[in-house]
């Protein structure tokens, strides 16, 4: 045999050992105890069995306030949600911001299909054990089809809906790395080296972060990335791309009947600004709010400007 090839052969057999190596020691599920100095707010953080599965949630504010629900979105946590968490608790609200099953803190169950459809039962479901009936639901991208959904499906639980950057369609599948994260077999062994790197993670959040003034805050991206590392958040993460739906939130937009706020980023990367002004146009008596200069997630990018926008819209 040739040189060359030789060293192709042994190349491609290091590259080969080296992939598996990172799937085989990648950590099952992310361990609360171990590294709960690195969560934001933990001092809010607690856990409820729902449904069998143990979800993480985080709460503030008085326990007879109304109940403002919070729901992240594809491949985050509720720390999203960590720059308006305390802030919109101070305005008056009951503020509850669950990590979705597969996701965050809580369990990342095998069983788990993690379709919107789903994953909006498992957050009613989560309600109903809170003991709360009626809530304002703030959702952000994948979560704001999740709580549309809710409110198509639960309508007297939500009171007021707040959609943020929402996804309302397929479309997002088309991207180069949903399309990876559909590949069978290519994606179940590609993906997890995709999600689970803390390097693409940071090139990802500098391009939403950059174009501001503030630098990207480290800490954050390690917050981020840790439950991102583990299998069951790959899983959770495959499973979602592959029965992804999403169509039936613009399909039956025109059938929501609670006061709705619409916000979105004029430089939306992520689902664009065109995608806001059709569910405007489809949901009665909505209202469009569009920040300058900001990308997918304003509740990050101005998150004082975000607070004051909803907290005029809930009261």
């Amino acid at each position: 045999m040739k040189k060359r090839y030789w060293i192709g052969t042994i190349s491609a057999a290091a590259v080969g050992a080296f992939v598996a190596a990172k799937l085989l020691l990648r950590p099952g599920d992310v361990e609360w105890e171990k590294h709960r100095e690195a969560v934001f707010h933990s001092d809010f953080s607690r856990f409820i069995e729902v449904d069998g599965v143990r979800m993480h949630y985080q709460e503030v504010g008085e326990a007879d306030a109304p109940p403002m629900i919070l729901i992240h979105g594809f491949a985050a946590s509720n720390l999203v949600w960590s720059k308006v968490f305390l802030e919109l608790a101070e305005l008056g609200y009951r503020v509850i911001a669950p990590d979705l099953p597969g996701y965050g803190y809580s369990d990342k169950p095998r069983h788990l299909d993690y379709t919107i459809a789903s994953q909006a039962q498992m957050v009613f479901s989560f309600l109903r054990r809170l003991k709360i009936d009626r809530a304002v639901f703030v959702g952000s991208s994948y979560g704001a089809a999740i709580a549309a959904t809710i409110a198509l499906d639960h309508a007297a639980m939500v009171e007021k809906l707040v959609l943020v950057g929402a996804v309302t369609n397929n479309k997002p599948t088309r991207y180069l790395l949903m399309r990876l994260f559909s590949s069978p077999l290519i994606g179940d062994i590609l993906s997890p080296l995709v999600v689970g790197s803390r390097r693409l993670l940071r090139l990802r959040m500098k391009r939403v972060y950059d174009r501001h003034s503030w630098v990207l805050d480290e800490r954050r991206v390690d917050a981020r990335h840790l439950p991102l590392r583990t299998r069951g958040a790959h899983r959770a993460i495959i499973r979602t791309v592959r029965h992804w739906d999403a169509e039936r939130v613009s399909r039956e937009a025109h059938l929501l009947t609670q006061p709705t706020l619409l916000l979105w980023g004029d430089t939306d990367r992520e689902v664009p600004l065109r995608d806001g002004e059709r569910l405007h146009e489809e949901i009665q008596h909505s209202r469009l709010l569009v920040f300058r200069d900001c990308g997918h997630l304003p509740q990050e990018e101005y998150p004082q400007a975000f607070t004051k926008v909803v907290s005029e819209f809930c009261y």
